[in-house]
C-alpha cells in the first residue's frame, strides 16, 4: 500500500506539471500518427493530444493507420508533404520507419516517438513514454499477490506467460520487468510453467491480438491442463486478458466453485475494469494518457521555440542508432480494491462509464 501511495502521488505530480496548459502563444502544424482505433487507449491518446495541442495554440493532423504498416508510412509521408513542423508517431512496427524519417529530417521535421520506441533511425529526436520495465514489474507483482490471495500456500503455482507484440519494443521491457520478479520464483519451484513456453520468441502475441491470445490459451489448456489446474496467467495488455479469460471461462473456470486463475493486464480499459469488478480479471496497469499527451505537448512546444525539451532518462532507450533522450512517466497498479480511487478519483473515467 505504501508503494501504491507513492506511485499515485508521483503520477499526480506528473499530471499537474506536465499536462498544464502552455500559456505562451504558439503556432505550427503537428502531425500525429497513431497505430489503430481497435484499442480504446489509442483513441484516448489521440483525443488527449488534439485537445492539449489545440489549447496550446497548435493545429493538428491526427491519423490512425489501423495496424497497417504501409498505410502508416503513407500517412506520415502525406503529413510531411503538408508541411508539418513536428511528427508525433505511435509506431505500429518500430523497425519500419527509417526511410520515412530520413525524408522527415530532410524536410526539417522533428520527430517524437510516442509510447513506442522507433528503432534503427538516427532521426528520432525524443521519446515520451511510461517506465515500461516498471510496468512489467507491477504486472508480475500483481500476479504474485493475487496467487497468494486466491490460492494461499497451494504451491507450486501453475502459471502461463503471455507477451506483447514482438514488433513493439515495449513488449520486451514489459516481459523483462515481469521476469525480474517471476524468474526467481520459477527457479525456486514456487511457480511452474507447465507448457515450458518462456521467452518472447515463444510467448509473444503479434499485433497484441486478443483472438490470438485466446487461441493460444485454448491450446495450452488442452495440452497441459487436462489433469492439472492453472493458477495464473501473465498478460501484458487488457485486450489479451479478455481473450485469455474467454478461453478459461469456456472450460469452466470461474463457475461451479472452480476458482478463476489470476490474470493481469494493462491500460485500464473499461471492459477490463468491469471484468475486475465481476471477479474475473485480477488487475491492470493504469497509464494516464492525459499526462503522456501533456509531456508530448511540452516537448513539441520546446522544440518549436528552439528550446530543449524536459527529459528524465538518457540511458535506457537505445534504438540501434542512438540513445533516444526520453521522458518516462510512472505507471500505477489497479485492482478491485483501488480502481475507484485511481480511475474515478483522477477523473479519467466517470462512474457511469464503469457501472
Amino acid at each position: 500500500m505504501k508503494l501504491f501511495n507513492k506511485l499515485l502521488m508521483a503520477a499526480a505530480v506528473s499530471t499537474s506539471l506536465m499536462a498544464a496548459p502552455i500559456v505562451a502563444a504558439a503556432e505550427g502544424l503537428v502531425g500525429i500518427s497513431m497505430p489503430t482505433k481497435s484499442s480504446a487507449r489509442w483513441i484516448a491518446d489521440g483525443n488527449s493530444m488534439v485537445e492539449q495541442f489545440t489549447a496550446a495554440g497548435y493545429t493538428t493532423d491526427l491519423q490512425y493507420a489501423e495496424d497497417d504498416i504501409p498505410n502508416q508510412l503513407a500517412q506520415i509521408e502525406n503529413m510531411i508533404t503538408k508541411g508539418v513542423n513536428v511528427l508525433v508517431i505511435g509506431a505500429i512496427d518500430g523497425t519500419t520507419l527509417s526511410n520515412v524519417l530520413e525524408n522527415a529530417a530532410a524536410a526539417g521535421v522533428k520527430v517524437i516517438a510516442y509510447d513506442r520506441l522507433i528503432k534503427g533511425s538516427e532521426y528520432v529526436d525524443y521519446y515520451a513514454t511510461f517506465d515500461n520495465f516498471k510496468v512489467g514489474v507491477l504486472q508480475a507483482t500483481n500476479l504474485v499477490n493475487g496467487l497468494k490471495q486466491r490460492f494461499g500456500d497451494q504451491k507450486p503455482w501453475n502459471v502461463e506467460l503471455f507477451g506483447g507484440s514482438p514488433d513493439d519494443n515495449n513488449a520486451f521491457f514489459f516481459y523483462d520487468g515481469a521476469m525480474s520478479v517471476l524468474q526467481p520464483m520459477i527457479d525456486s519451484g514456487d511457480i511452474i510453467i507447465q507448457s515450458g513456453q518462456m521467452g518472447m520468441d515463444k510467448v509473444g502475441t503479434l499485433r497484441w491480438d486478443g483472438a490470438v491470445a485466446q487461441a493460444r490459451m485454448d491450446n495450452l489448456l488442452s495440452a497441459n491442463y487436462t489433469d492439472k489446474k492453472l493458477h495464473g496467467a501473465l498478460a501484458p495488455y487488457d485486450g489479451l486478458s479478455i481473450g485469455i479469460l474467454s478461453s478459461l471461462k469456456g472450460i469452466g473456470y470461474g463457475s461451479d466453485g472452480e476458482k478463476m486463475p489470476i490474470v493481469t493486464g494493462q491500460d485500464a480499459e473499461i471492459q477490463s475494469v468491469k471484468s475486475m469488478i465481476a471477479g474475473e480479471q485480477y488487475s491492470t496497469i493504469f497509464k494516464d494518457t492525459r499526462t503522456l499527451a501533456g509531456v508530448t505537448v511540452g516537448m513539441v512546444d520546446a522544440l518549436l521555440k528552439g528550446e530543449t525539451p524536459k527529459i528524465n532518462d538518457t540511458k535506457t532507450y537505445d534504438n540501434g542508432k542512438k540513445i533516444v533522450p526520453s521522458f518516462l512517466l510512472t505507471p500505477l497498479p489497479v485492482t478491485v480494491e483501488n480502481w475507484e480511487k485511481v480511475l474515478i478519483g483522477s477523473g479519467y473515467y466517470t462512474r457511469d462509464q464503469i457501472k
